[in-house]
C-alpha cells in the first residue's frame, strides 16, 4: 500500500503519459529526432482498399420458406448457404407466396441480414 502512495500515477501530465514508435515498431518513451513522417495521400487510399473487404456476390437466389402476408414479412432459404433470410412486404417487386423461386440481394442490419430487391424467378 505504501508502494502504491509514493509512486502514484496520479497527477502526471499528458506528455508523461505518452509514448512514441521508433521506426523499428518499438514503443519508447522518447519521441522520434525525425519529426514525423509523411505518407502521400494516393498510398493511404492503396492501404485503405487492401483493407477493406471484398464486396459480396450481389444477386443470390432462393425460395420463400415462409410468408405471413397479413402482417407483411416472410423469409427466404438462400440456395447455396441454407441460411434463412428475413425480408418486408416492402422489399418485394411483385407479390409471393411460400416455396416460389426468388432473387434477392443480401444487405447486413443491425439484427443479421436481410433481403432487399426480391423477385421471382420464372
Amino acid at each position: 500500500m505504501r508502494f502504491r502512495k509514493t509512486n502514484n500515477d496520479k497527477g502526471k501530465s499528458l506528455e508523461d503519459m505518452l509514448a512514441y514508435v521508433d521506426e523499428n515498431g518499438n514503443l519508447t518513451p522518447f519521441a522520434p529526432k525525425g519529426g514525423t513522417e509523411s505518407v502521400p495521400l494516393h498510398e493511404l487510399a492503396a492501404m485503405a482498399k487492401v483493407r477493406s473487404r471484398p464486396p459480396e456476390d450481389s444477386t443470390r437466389t432462393g425460395f420463400v420458406s415462409f410468408f405471413n402476408s397479413t402482417k407483411g414479412f416472410g423469409f427466404i432459404t438462400e440456395d447455396n448457404s441454407k441460411d434463412s433470410i428475413f425480408f418486408h412486404n416492402n422489399q418485394l417487386s411483385q407479390q409471393v407466396k411460400e416455396k416460389d423461386r426468388v432473387s434477392f440481394t443480401k444487405e447486413r442490419s443491425p439484427r443479421g441480414y436481410n433481403a432487399a430487391n426480391v423477385k421471382l424467378i420464372d
